[in-house]
């Protein structure tokens, strides 16, 4: 059964293009990740979800109903934990977590025994009584997760959820969400950290520029990939000639299946192998056309693999490429005051 439905939704801010036809199916009771770089449109999808903000064109169904429509029915059954942690100061942290449960009009003795039960659950027994401006930025984290789940909800929506967060804080939050999903809340979480949605999510998608450009199980698209990678040099720093040369001489190594000159990273070069046998021949080969082997990395396929093998590019490369666009936009509009 599917809990969210998103068909070919817009979202432009003027002249940009945010959500560009985005399709999303998420199974009732998974923990479905989204990954792709800052930019790609993730939380414009998460807030369309919530009902915080309209899409352009596009349907919007949660739990079998039009969340256009249906806004109040929605938000009723849905916790939401945005990316920036927004904590009144003043209060304590148990104080601001009796203040949510009473926005949500839970009874008086529900509450107290949920507000318990969180402060176990994430780890906040030894620090929850104090005002929340003394607090780190993981254990705002774990208390802006609390208030989400004070009521329930049939869905948990996360919007990077452990940027720039400790260790044990982090470790905390993917315990929790893992109990989470077991007990089968839907989950949809985004983030740009490939080992957080490697590790927790049931499902994924990949989005980028603004839609789907790949989806499915994490082990299902890394297996999909086809064979071992492999980053090679013949020197440090090749140039464009030399890195095509070697790569028309790998292509041809049985069992290598793709070589790709990556330029951003010297002129090495990422190829695709069907078995660890087939790295021994790699050397024999390049020794035939008088090429060394200079430094040679070798590993399973990864879930930057299956975003490299999507987009041309990796995870890294796009969130340079993006921060390098927004840059550039800021200048163009200091220069036009």
């Amino acid at each position: 059964m599917l809990f969210i439905q998103l068909k070919d939704l817009f979202k432009s801010y003027g002249a940009i293009k945010a959500l560009d036809g985005l399709n999303l199916n998420v199974p009732k009771g998974t923990l479905y990740g989204l990954l792709g770089p800052n930019g790609a449109g993730k939380s414009t999808a998460l807030r369309i979800i919530c009902t915080l903000l309209e899409p352009d064109t596009g349907e919007v169904k949660v739990a079998g109903r039009d969340a256009l429509i249906y806004q109040k029915e929605t938000r009723r059954g849905l916790g939401y934990v945005a990316q920036e942690v927004a904590i009144d100061k003043i209060l304590t942290g148990r104080e601001l977590l009796q203040l949510q449960a009473d926005l949500y009009h839970l009874s008086k003795t529900y509450k107290n025994q949920r507000i318990e039960e969180l402060i176990q659950r994430l780890e906040m027994k030894s620090w929850i009584d104090r005002r929340c401006g003394s607090f780190s930025g993981g254990m705002k984290r774990r208390l802006d997760l609390a208030a989400g789940l004070l009521h329930k909800p049939e869905l948990l929506i996360l919007d990077e959820p452990t940027v720039g967060l400790d260790i044990e804080s982090r470790s905390v939050i993917w315990g929790l969400l893992k109990e989470l999903r077991d007990e089968e809340t839907t989950i949809l979480l985004s983030s740009h950290y490939l080992e957080e949605v490697d590790e927790l999510a049931d499902e994924m998608a990949i989005i980028d520029n603004g839609k789907v450009i790949a989806e499915g199980k994490p082990d299902d698209l890394k297996r999909d990939l086809g064979g071992d990678r492999v980053t090679l040099r013949v020197r440090e720093f090749s140039d464009e000639y030399e890195a095509e040369s070697v790569r028309n001489i790998l292509i041809e190594v049985p069992g290598v299946t793709n070589v790709v000159v990556n330029k951003k990273q010297g002129y090495s070069l990422n190829l695709v192998v069907r078995s660890q046998n087939v790295i021994s021949e790699l050397s024999h080969y390049l020794s035939k056309a008088n090429f060394e082997v200079f430094a040679l990395a070798h590993s399973r396929p990864s879930l930057d693999d299956v975003y490299l093998q999507a987009t041309g590019k990796t995870l890294m490369d796009a969130e340079l490429e993006l921060a390098g666009t927004r840059d550039f936009k800021l200048e163009k509009k200091k220069s036009m005051r």
